[in-house]
């Protein structure tokens, strides 16, 4: 995680991280959140939307074939 990232997290008045899957929000970006980069764009997935397509995020496959 790179330093600006990790300083968000750590701030109360983080705003808002949104799963790119489903839509659920955490303040900051929860550190067991899977971070995803797709042609140049972060996308982050919570716990249960990286858990139920692990096999496809392990084999690097961009989130819209899943």
């Amino acid at each position: 995680m790179d330093r600006q990232n990790h300083d968000t997290a750590q701030r109360p008045d983080a705003e808002a991280t949104l799963c790119a899957r489903c839509g659920t929000s955490a303040k900051g970006a929860p550190p067991t959140w899977t971070c995803s980069v797709e042609n140049g764009a972060r996308h982050y997935f919570c716990d249960a939307c990286a858990r139920a397509n692990i096999r496809a995020i392990e084999g690097r496959l961009d989130s819209t074939w899943w």
